[in-house]
């Protein structure tokens, strides 16, 4: 990958939401779109707790446009492999309640996080 994994991934990411939109896959579809999600919320920079919201609000307030945080293969991986993590852990968790279809779909959306991510 790239020194800006997230580009990388994104790029990755977005043609296979065109195969998956074209091939009418609803569940890669729903999963490629939640992953770009994640990235997106991962490269959002923290505001400045300093900062009152009334300032941030204000209209050609430079803060507005900021640039994004730069992730590391490492950042993507740890993402990947974080949301691969937390399908398996809720498909447990639905198992345990008896609700196996919907845990059996959460198995099959981790393995499509690790399909792109090699996450574990």
């Amino acid at each position: 990958m790239s020194a800006d994994a997230a580009v990388a991934m994104t790029e990755r990411l977005r043609a296979g939401l065109k195969l998956a939109m074209r091939a009418r896959s609803a569940d890669e579809t729903r999963v490629l779109r939640a992953l770009l999600g994640a990235i997106d919320n991962a490269q959002a920079v923290p505001l400045d707790p300093a900062r009152k919201p009334s300032d941030m609000a204000a209209f050609g307030d430079s803060s507005i446009e900021v640039p994004r945080r730069v992730l590391t293969p490492d950042d993507i991986a740890a993402l990947l492999a974080h949301e691969a993590q937390d399908r398996e852990t809720a498909a447990v968790e639905l198992d345990a309640l008896g609700i196996a279809d919907r845990a059996e779909t959460l198995r099959a959306e981790a393995a499509i996080v690790r399909r792109y991510g090699g996450a574990t």
